[in-house]
């Protein structure tokens, strides 16, 4: 059983346009490279950010229904 979440899509986004600027790289096109490359960057740094957001509201909430 796989769901698709927000933090999912985004990761795997950023794994794909990482795999593109690395693909680009190798095959000397420097331009859509570093283009993919930034993307993947934005994506991943995204992911983290809302990971830990919803890392700390789980722990919350969890904490709360424990009290």
């Amino acid at each position: 059983m796989s769901f698709q979440t927000k933090e999912n899509a985004m990761l795997k986004w950023a794994l794909l346009f990482a795999l593109i600027s690395i693909v680009a790289g190798l095959l000397g096109f420097t331009g859509i490279a570093a283009g993919a490359a930034g993307i993947a960057k934005i994506l991943f740094v995204l992911f983290l950010v809302l990971f830990v957001i919803f890392l700390l509201l789980g722990l919350t909430v969890a904490k709360k229904i424990v009290d």
